[in-house]
């Protein structure tokens, strides 16, 4: 289906030189191990032929530091037995970036402080080409809630929800139950900003409404509320691309974890928790609709780079709801990302050549712009 060699190291091999390219990662958030296993994955990956890795972590305090050699755990749950992080010399954001001539950035941070524009800012600020969405489409990525009126305002089809605020859920509880229960059940309830599905929890009735609602707001102030679809398949699709975007062939999540949803121990703790499917066992025309809902859900966010676009589809009807985008999907041996684009025809090694070709592409389209109006 896709063209490999037009992937292939474009505007990679025309260099001279090796390519710095300084690896951001770990974070202040619930996704810090995740992030550890993707930037394993991404080190491993990036040709040394081509490129010299700078590994850049950023401590769950908050301090950056720059380790001698790259994470080598490819799974969240290796992370999280291997315990804390080795003491490392702590250095200023802006040192690891200028004082390690970083030509290009890879910024594998999920969740907040990292995959929601704040480190993308830094990187503007600085000047560093880096991979992935800008800081709009970042930040509008990180939040379901915004993503969600988004996708409204585009016309794609999503499921009905709620966005509660915790000073509505302190001030109104009842009332927000009441909301809340009318969407029926099952219910999802979500933190708005995070992902690996961290705080998320899956509520069949109203007993259990308020303690998920509780889980959520410990890791955000804002959360979601959504209908669940009943009996639903889990389908994923990879976008890669700029101004051109394309995307790969759908892909299916088969959960067979307890909590009956693809959650953070059914995706990274336990080995059984779930299967995949790759590419999904679709009829031709959904996956047709598949790829096209997801080059708009990107285009409707202004991405660049690359996202996971996520979709439950209902096994009754066949509808396709549109569930969230994920603007840096993780890397780490189970992720469905780089897995979706294999089964395309684009291994990860050559898939992460033109993910720093398409960041270089973005800030040499940048820099034509003008910045005085004299």
């Amino acid at each position: 289906m896709f063209d490999c060699p037009r992937f292939a190291r474009a505007g990679v091999a025309r260099l001279a030189k090796k390519l710095r390219v300084g690896v951001i990662y770990g974070g202040r958030s619930g996704e810090h191990e995740v992030s550890i296993a993707s930037a394993a994955s991404i080190c491993g990956n990036l040709d040394p032929a081509r490129y010299e890795t700078v590994p850049i972590h950023i401590a769950k305090d908050g301090r950056w530091s720059l380790p001698p050699s790259a994470p080598k755990a490819l799974s969240a749950a290796e992370v999280l037995q291997q315990g804390g992080s080795q003491a490392l010399q702590v250095v200023e954001p802006t040192t690891a970036l200028a004082g390690s001539r970083i030509d290009v950035v890879f910024p594998i941070v999920h969740g907040p402080y990292g995959e929601d524009g704040t480190v993308q800012g830094l990187l503007e600020l600085a000047g560093v080409p880096y991979v992935g969405a800008g800081v709009l489409g970042s930040a509008v990525g990180m939040d379901k809630a915004v993503m969600k009126s988004l996708f409204a305002e585009r016309g794609l089809p999503i499921v009905p929800h709620l966005t509660v605020y915790r000073y509505e859920w302190e001030r109104e509880g009842a009332g927000v139950l009441a909301r809340s229960a009318a969407l029926g059940f099952p219910l999802f309830v979500k933190p708005a900003n995070l992902g690996s599905s961290v705080g998320i929890s899956k509520v069949q009735s109203i007993d259990g409404l308020a303690g998920a609602v509780e889980l959520a707001l410990e890791f955000d102030r804002k959360l979601v509320i959504e209908a669940g679809v009943a009996n639903a398949r889990e389908i994923e699709c990879a976008v890669l691309g700029n101004d051109h975007p394309e995307a790969s062939l759908p892909g299916e999540v088969i959960v067979t974890h307890r909590d009956g949803f693809y959650s953070y121990d059914a995706k990274y703790v336990d080995p059984s928790g779930a299967s995949w499917q790759i590419p999904a066992d679709l009829p031709a025309a959904t996956v047709q609709r598949v790829r096209q809902l997801s080059i708009e859900a990107f285009r409707s966010l202004e991405l660049s780079g690359m996202a996971r676009v996520d979709f439950f589809l209902d096994r009754e009807t066949g509808s396709l709801y549109l569930n969230e985008v994920n603007t840096l999907p993780g890397f780490t041996t189970i992720s469905m990302y780089p897995k979706m684009w294999e089964a395309s025809g684009v291994p990860i090694g050559v898939l992460i050549d033109r993910l720093i070709a398409l960041a270089l592409e973005r800030h040499a389209e940048k820099q034509r712009l003008r910045t005085s109006v004299t």
